[in-house]
């Protein structure tokens, strides 16, 4: 065997090993990003279906006359600021997060707001329309809740699958970038206040 066939050789296994290497990075990288993209669609989705709960749900308290106006107001623009904020699965940046919590957040606040109201309201409480939406809306918060949290388990798988050495250094010839996690609302870590004055 010729003396310089050796270190071809040695050279081609490396370079074939580094190549599989590679490869397998890639497509596992490619796997995780979707599946926390997939993630965030059922993230989406579960809003989507509490943005359309909460019309009908408006619908059925604007039946009663002398509701309060402002009240229905604010659901109904928070409403309509929510579903106006989307993010595309491929630009799932801090600030976009930050931005697309923030709506949400808001009309949670205004939808809170409407639910203590309508408990001086006892015809609405009684209206079999209202209990099921209510109850479809409790349903849905657990939803959201639980789609949340798996993409944030996705997005993690993601995250350290690209941070850990030696895979961070192909992460960026590839283009990998850290994905943001949906984190609490601001405020959230403090109990809320309970006052029971009657």
């Amino acid at each position: 065997m010729k003396k310089w066939l050796i270190p071809v050789i040695v050279i081609a296994v490396i370079a074939i090993g580094l190549y599989s290497w590679a490869v397998g990075f890639n497509n596992t990288a490619i796997e995780y990003e979707a599946d926390a993209k997939t993630e965030w669609a059922n993230v989406e989705s579960s809003y989507q279906r509490r943005n359309d709960l909460i019309g009908n749900l408006v619908k059925t308290v604007q039946g009663a006359a002398d509701f309060e106006r402002t009240t229905l107001t604010d659901v109904i623009e928070a409403r309509s600021k929510a579903t106006a904020t989307n993010i595309d699965a491929n630009n799932l940046t801090p600030e976009n997060m930050a931005q697309f919590q923030e709506a949400q957040s808001g009309l949670s606040s205004a939808l809170s707001r409407l639910l203590v109201t309508v408990e001086r309201y006892p015809d609405i409480k009684a209206n079999q329309n209202f209990l099921e939406l209510q109850s479809q809306l409790e349903g849905t918060e657990n939803r959201i809740n639980v789609a949340r949290d798996r993409f944030n388990e996705k997005v993690n798988f993601y995250d350290k699958h690209i941070r850990k050495f030696p895979g961070t250094l192909l992460a960026g010839i590839f283009g990998f970038e850290e994905m943001p996690r949906y984190k609490a609302d601001a405020g959230s870590e403090n109990a809320p206040d309970v006052n029971f004055d009657f």
